[in-house]
């Protein structure tokens, strides 16, 4: 070691009168790293795969349209008077039968009162009328009273109980007008506008507030014509709306129910109204009269091979392929796959079709194709 020494320092030495010799000396004394040679990997990946089957094909149709409320009302009052108090505004939830907007009622109220007292003194003129009828009557056959007077006064009697139903009647108008002092909810909704303030007089069927049901809400679109006739209840229907950046929502699709659809063809456009509702209630929140696109997937009367999107490989050049195992041997034991050209054609709820390149009963690749080489060996798994 101490021979290696000096003559390190020595190299190190002459190094500094010769440049040259000082670079021999660093790639002397720092030879290159060596590499380890690494043997071939060759053991077989685990891909997921299918086998292929034949399935009903559907056509999808994609359509756009708006949401609607299933119901939408314009809250007036049926008397006129002064507004003294508001509990609702724009954007309010509110239940149903839950108070909106109340009047004065202060001049009704005198009104009901009197009505009441129109009632007191009609039940006192009956009573006395009876109670003089009454009297007539036992007198009649002492002959002490003339016949034509106790007749009078059974006339009266009836006289007094039409009055006592008038004013009952009256009364109860009174008290009905009373309760039409105050706007409520007819159905749980939002307010979508709101024309009142305190102090203000409104007359009847002046357009108080507006309140749009929120829940259950349809989806209208407009649909070619030609389409009508392949439409029917159970037509899958997926939808989408436009609800922002939410990472959440993004791209979520929902499910729709046709509900009906309208037996008239738009003029010019040569479209037809297709109505449905949003299924279940875990769809976003949604504002009536935004946009809403969706996918018909209508039915086409045949059968054919589908495969999924992940099984497809699409390049440049047009080639579109798929990974099919060779001799397959059941799942989870090895097998060996090739490439092969396809032709495509509808693509629909996740699959595409295909018109020639496989047969029922193959076995494509759908997951871990991506770098595939012909004739690997790989392990096969069953794609859930």
């Amino acid at each position: 070691m101490e021979a290696i020494r000096s003559m390190q320092c020595d190299s190190a030495n002459r190094s500094r009168t010769n440049p040259l010799l000082g670079l021999a000396f660093i790639a002397c004394a720092f030879p290159p790293p060596f590499t380890i040679a690494q043997e071939n990997d060759d053991t077989a990946i685990t891909v997921e795969a299918i086998p292929v089957s034949a399935r009903p094909i559907v056509e999808p149709v994609p359509v756009t349209g708006t949401l609607t409320p299933p119901r939408q009302a314009a809250l007036s009052t049926e008397v006129e008077g002064l507004v003294s108090g508001i509990h609702a505004d724009i954007g309010h939830r509110v239940a149903k039968g839950q108070p909106l907007l109340e009047l004065d009622p202060e001049l009704n109220e005198i009104a009901r009162d009197a009505a009441l007292a129109e009632v007191e003194r009609s039940r006192e003129a009956l009573a006395d009328a009876r109670r003089r009828l009454d009297e007539a009557q036992r007198l009649v056959g002492d002959n002490h009273i003339a016949e034509t007077e106790v007749k009078s006064l059974a006339s009266e009697v009836r006289i007094r109980n039409a009055e006592l139903r008038a004013a009952q009647i009256e009364a109860r108008r009174q008290e009905a007008l009373l309760q039409r002092h105050r706007i409520e909810a007819p159905f749980s909704g939002a307010i979508s506008s709101r024309a009142a303030e305190l102090g203000e007089w409104v007359s009847p069927g002046t357009e108080l507030f507006e309140l749009v049901a929120v829940d259950r809400l349809r989806a209208d679109f407009q649909v070619p014509q030609r389409f009508y006739s392949r439409i029917d209840p159970d037509t899958p229907l997926d939808v989408r709306f436009d609800t922002g950046d939410n990472p959440i929502q993004t791209g979520r699709t929902y499910k729709a129910n046709v509900q009906y659809k309208v037996p008239l063809s738009t003029s010019g456009a040569r479209t037809f109204l297709l109505r449905t509702e949003i299924a279940g209630q875990e769809s976003p929140e949604l504002i009536p009269g935004m946009s809403v696109s969706a996918t018909l997937l209508l039915g086409t009367d045949r059968r054919g091979i589908a495969v999924p999107r992940d099984a497809v490989l699409r390049y440049p050049d047009g080639r579109i392929t798929v990974w099919v195992v060779e001799e397959f041997s059941g799942w989870n034991e090895p097998g060996t796959v090739r490439e092969q050209q396809i032709a495509t054609g509808l693509s629909f709820d996740g699959l595409i079709e295909i018109r020639s390149g496989l047969e029922v009963d193959q076995v494509v690749v759908t997951q871990g194709n991506e770098s595939l080489q012909e004739g690997q060996e790989v392990i096969l798994r069953k794609a859930r």
